[in-house]
């Protein structure tokens, strides 16, 4: 059956998997949200946040992992359980939540096997095929699995798929990618067994297939099961794609979807297959996906994940035949109704993502840099009309400013919003020129069409000045100043040749030569490989040791540019300060009070930033509803901006 005509049409076609049809072809992707007690029991909010991922219009969802046995599978803390009949009830309010929004509901399944953390399960010791470490983990003691091991993890995987079953879920994901416990065996990489799990493709692929093969058996033929791979391990000693190709033509006799992606999360060199961030082309597992696909030996629908964020992006991949499906799962968490818009001929109005991992590493609920209300509960879950209207004055048109003028008025209440340049968006409009961040150009794009369509009246070239803002006879008063570079009373900072990173990035100001890199914060990092990438010779110093480089981020994207930092031969100094700029260069003194000097022909300032204060001070006190929001109150990142006036904003 297919869909009426519409741009998408094959996104919004209907398939077939297993004997379960799905609505769309668009499957949300694991994550693990950390909306679980201490017993691995899912909050209230889990239940809400599969129904806002239902809503979206996706097909299948799909569980962010889940260990198989907490004696032994475990790699992340508030992980679900799956494990214990005593859950079948509430793991029933997920199914629910998904079904009633018309979707389906699987879980990702996993034994991290040598990835386990010893800190989250009972035994001694990890279990693996072969004692192989990983690394970060060498001092982990590793037990060879036996054949009662292997006995016991299969049964494992087949009770916890059973127990999903009478929960109403509508299938599993087993997780066979990514170095976990399952990989583990088929890669050549971590499997150095001489019986019968080890040695030829064959041997290797044996555990998996009994796995597979024991899973089909006790479920039966109508619960999808779907497996997920990595195409590639990427590292010259795994597993390639050819082998993953031959496996899976003895594999697609028990599964109904094949799932693909690339690398391995426990070893650093591929990790930004298995999550990308921002630093690697969107699809960019989609070669393996398509390699599996067009095998004419294969005969299960693939689908694929890794950078996927747009309705169209999906439809060209399915429409040309690369896979059948896409898997996606931060495009839908910067905007649950990206499919939806897109379905109803707005896709413009879907808030872009900036693939930075925020939504991964934040310590607590799911949380995301540009949709603050993902993750929230109670008056924060969604904007709430206002009980009161109100004249509400916005002062600065950058992050915090806009996302405060689009929910005031989401509120009803009437907005204006000073803005003293030209444009909206502030500081994002320097630093969305390197190369790597075209998604934070889409973002900020975004953010300048959306305000200006809100309804708030904004008025672009106009500073604010306590006089204008008190002659609008204002309700309440949101002051979004923003931030500023960080001047520290270094000698020779005054210099031509001593330039503002903000300048450099936003290429106002053009470089070359000998670059020093005065920060190694995260925008001095980014800013030193994209001239490294220009052709620069680049050195990055800093007070902080190397190994606290770039900071602030999620390991994984963290990881990425600290090695692209590397592959383009970025010189990083730590544990020096800068002292002075001269004719000879950047004068620097180590811990042992040793001077050196880095040669320059440019310097780059960036050491941080700071909260325009003594502005924001100017209106903080005229009337007694002032709030100040985002950097004008401290400076840190986007998601704080959002968020900070996303809340302040909800309850004016």
């Amino acid at each position: 059956m297919r869909v009426p005509f519409n741009e998408y049409e094959h996104v919004f076609t209907p398939i077939k998997i297993g004997n379960t049809t799905l609505r769309s072809r668009i499957e949300f992707s694991p994550m693990v949200c950390d909306m679980t007690n201490s017993l691995g029991e899912p909050l209230p909010t889990y239940a809400d946040f599969v129904e806002l991922q239902a809503a979206s219009g996706v097909g299948l969802i799909t569980l962010g992992a889940t260990p198989v046995n907490l004696d032994s599978a475990p790699d992340y803390p508030a992980e679900l359980d799956v494990t214990d009949d005593a859950k079948i009830g509430l793991l029933a309010d997920l199914s629910a939540a998904a079904h009633r929004r018309g979707a389906k509901l699987s879980v990702e399944l996993v034994h991290a096997g040598r990835g386990a953390d010893l800190n989250l399960i009972k035994l001694p010791y990890v279990l693996a095929p072969s004692n192989i470490p990983i690394p970060g983990k060498e001092h982990y003691p590793i037990k060879e699995m036996d054949q009662l091991d292997i006995d016991k993890v299969i049964a494992d995987y087949v009770d916890c798929a059973l127990r999903l079953q009478k929960a109403n879920f509508d299938g599993v994901m087993i997780h066979g990618a990514h170095g976990n416990l399952v990989a583990q065996f088929l890669s050549p990489m971590s499997n150095h067994r001489t019986d019968i799990y080890g040695g030829s493709l064959e041997n290797r692929a044996r555990f998996p297939l009994m796995l597979l093969k024991a899973m089909r058996e006790a479920v039966g033929p109508n619960f999808i099961i779907e497996f997920r791979i990595s195409g590639d391990e990427i590292l010259p000693e795994g597993m390639r794609t050819d082998e993953v190709i031959e496996f899976l033509k003895l594999a697609q006799e028990y599964i109904d979807l094949i799932n693909v992606s690339a690398g391995l999360i426990v070893d650093p060199r591929g990790q930004c297959y298995s999550m990308p961030p921002y630093f690697r082309p969107k699809g960019v597992n989609v070669p393996y996906a398509k390699a599996i696909k067009q095998c004419p030996d294969i005969h299960k629908p693939v689908s694929v994940v890794g950078g996927i964020m747009t309705a169209a992006q999906a439809d060209k991949l399915i429409a040309e035949g690369a896979v059948d499906m896409c898997a996606m799962a931060r495009a839908l968490l910067a905007d649950p109704d990206m499919l939806n818009k897109s379905w109803h001929g707005k896709p413009e109005e879907a808030r872009p993502c900036l693939r930075c991992w925020g939504c991964a590493g934040g310590g607590g609920h799911i949380t995301c840099a540009v949709n603050s209300a993902l993750g929230q509960t109670h008056q924060y879950k969604e904007v709430q009309p206002a009980k009161t209207k109100k004249k509400v004055v916005v002062i600065g048109g950058g992050i915090a400013g806009t996302q405060a003028a689009r929910t005031l008025v989401q509120r009803g209440h009437n907005v204006e919003l000073f803005e003293k340049s030209d444009k909206l968006g502030g500081l994002l409009n320097d630093i969305n020129k390197l190369d790597f961040k075209d998604d934070m150009l889409a973002y900020t794009e975004w953010l300048q069409r959306m305000t200006a369509v809100c309804g708030a009246d904004v008025r672009l070239n106009t500073e604010a000045t306590p006089e204008l803002a008190m002659a609008e006879q204002p309700d309440a008063i949101v002051v979004a100043v923003g931030s500023e570079p960080v001047k520290p009373p270094i000698p020779g900072l005054d210099r031509k040749n001593v330039v503002s990173v903000l300048d450099v990035d936003s290429g106002r100001v053009k470089v070359s030569g000998k670059v020093v890199v005065c920060g190694g914060g995260l925008s001095g990092c980014e800013s030193g490989l994209q001239l490294a990438m220009e052709g620069c010779e680049v050195t990055i110093v800093d007070q902080i040791p190397e190994d606290g480089f770039a900071s602030g981020v999620m390991d994984i994207t963290r990881n990425m540019l600290l090695m692209l930092l590397r592959d383009n031969h970025v010189k990083l100094v730590g544990g020096h300060i800068v002292r002075s700029v001269d004719d000879a260069g950047v004068h620097v003194e180590g811990k042992d009070w040793k001077y050196q000097t880095l040669e320059a022909d440019y310097v780059v300032e960036a050491f941080g930033m700071k909260a325009r204060t003594a502005v924001a001070d100017q209106f903080r006190y005229l009337i007694p509803d002032v709030y100040v929001v985002g950097d004008a109150e401290q400076a840190k990142n986007i998601k704080n901006a959002n968020r900070t006036a996303y809340e302040v904003c909800c309850n004016i």
